[in-house]
């Protein structure tokens, strides 16, 4: 029986994240995906909306058809 997964090279929020300190994230997502861990990645607010910053990923959960996971804000682009 196989398993629906999808591969993500970039961190779309959907203005979902949840801060958990002052540059950790948590974001929830349906289904079962797989993120690079420690490598900088791209985070947008949607697919194909501007880069608002890079993160580093630090955990990914897997359960119930979710995935959930843990990031490190590591840049910020501002509009200032």
């Amino acid at each position: 029986m196989g398993m629906p997964v999808e591969f993500n090279t970039m961190i779309v929020t959907k203005g979902k994240e949840i801060r958990l300190e002052e540059n950790i994230f948590q974001l929830h997502k349906n289904g079962y995906r797989i993120y690079p861990i420690d490598i900088p990645l791209e985070v947008r607010k949607t697919i194909e909306g501007e880069v608002s910053g890079k993160a580093l990923i630090k955990k990914v959960e897997m359960e119930n058809h979710k995935t959930i996971i843990t990031y490190q804000l590591v840049a910020l682009n501002s509009t200032n």
